[in-house]
């Protein structure tokens, strides 16, 4: 997904793990914004930068695997490398569902199966007091529910991470696992078209497709927060 822009365009580093995920609403959003997107999918051989230095935001997004699997899929653990740069050096960064979970494996934290369950369809969101003062998601505070589809959740979060919010049973639903890292479980890029791509999600389909356009109005402000983030760092980078 890529679109005409200057060269002063801030650049998002893209990292797509399957076909079926796409960067959806969240990649039209920030190219709506004036970014410019760097999509890899190493799933298809495309290489992973070795560093971060041409890139001022990172986009790690979701897939069926498990975020520790790097024997089947070898670029999770480059990526968590990617994700381990990125806090160290302040560059932005948004883990959505299985990217979420990549970054808080890389950051410290730890995934297993939910022990409740798979969390599928509309789930409600669960904000809390910290949520609303922060730079990436305080703006989408107004959304009362998000997309899920995860079998996986993150049950210890790095040190120092802050919970923005919980799903209803108590799960971490986002977080700010580092100053500039952050993590939802949901999947704010995903409406009906590209859920309906995943085996076994037909019965949430319907209600998906009529929530989606409050859906992608409150769920709008993370990709202008996140390319404003990004279009800082391009403006004040050491």
């Amino acid at each position: 997904m890529t679109a005409p822009q200057s060269a002063a365009a801030p650049v998002v580093l893209v990292v797509q793990h399957e076909d079926g995920c796409p960067p959806g609403h969240v990649g039209a959003g920030l190219l709506a914004a004036g970014c410019r997107l760097d999509v890899r999918r190493p799933y298809a051989g495309d290489p992973l930068p070795a560093d971060l230095d041409a890139v001022d935001a990172l986009l790690v997004l979701g897939g069926e695997m498990n975020a520790d699997e790097h024997d089947r899929h070898p670029w999770l653990a480059p990526t968590k490398e990617l994700v381990r740069a990125a806090a160290r050096d302040g560059v932005p960064t948004l883990g959505i569902c299985l990217g979420h979970q990549i970054v808080a494996g890389a950051l410290g934290g730890r995934v297993v199966r939910n022990p409740a369950g798979p969390q599928e369809g509309l789930v409600p969101t669960g904000w809390t007091p910290d949520a609303g003062a922060d730079p990436l998601l305080g703006p989408c505070t107004a959304a009362p529910t998000a997309v899920h589809f995860n079998g996986d959740i993150v049950d210890r979060l790095p040190k120092g991470a802050v919970v923005l919010a919980r799903a209803p049973g108590g799960e971490v639903q986002a977080a700010r696992h580092a100053d500039s890292v952050w993590g939802v479980q949901c999947h704010p890029e995903a409406g009906a078209e590209i859920v309906g791509r995943w085996p076994g999600t037909e019965g949430s389909l319907a209600a998906i497709a009529a929530a989606e356009p409050g859906l992608v109005a409150t769920w709008a402000p993370l990709a202008r927060a996140l390319a404003a983030l990004a279009r800082h760092r391009r403006d004040h980078r050491p």
